[in-house]
C-alpha cells in the first residue's frame, strides 16, 4: 500500500480534493469565480475554520455584512460561525484555495510533528 496518492486535474470552476486525494484531516477545494458573478450563497459553518489563498486574479469577501478586498497573494482566516460570500471583481475573475479544517484541532505542526530521519 503506498504512502502518498497523486491526482491532476483540469481546470474547472471547483475541484474538491477530499476524494480525489483520500485527505481525513481537511477539505481542500480550489475554485475560480468568474468575473462579475459570486458564490451564489452566503454560509457559515458548524466547526470547521476556513483558510482562503488567493493566487489569481481579485475581487471581495462580504464577512459578517464586512466587505473585505482580496488581491493575489492575500490569505484569510475565517472562522466557523462567520458569514461569507466571496464575489470576483467586475472586469476579472478571482481564483483561490480553501483550506477547511476543525476549528482548534490542531495539536501538532512542522516544528513538534515531524520525524527527522538520520
Amino acid at each position: 500500500m503506498s504512502n502518498f496518492k497523486k491526482v491532476c486535474f483540469e481546470n474547472a470552476p471547483r475541484v474538491e480534493l477530499h476524494d480525489k486525494l483520500g485527505l481525513t484531516g481537511a477539505e481542500i477545494s480550489i475554485n475560480t469565480i468568474s468575473a462579475g458573478e459570486c458564490v451564489p450563497f452566503i454560509h457559515s459553518h458548524k466547526q470547521n475554520e476556513e483558510v482562503y489563498y488567493i493566487f489569481d486574479g481579485s475581487g471581495k469577501a462580504v464577512i459578517d455584512n464586512e466587505e473585505i478586498s482580496l488581491v493575489t497573494g492575500d490569505w484569510i482566516r475565517i472562522s466557523p460561525k462567520a458569514e461569507r460570500q466571496f464575489f470576483a471583481a467586475k472586469d476579472n475573475s478571482i481564483s483561490y484555495i480553501c483550506i477547511q479544517t476543525k476549528e482548534n484541532s490542531l495539536e501538532g505542526f512542522t516544528a513538534n510533528d515531524g520525524i527527522v530521519k538520520q
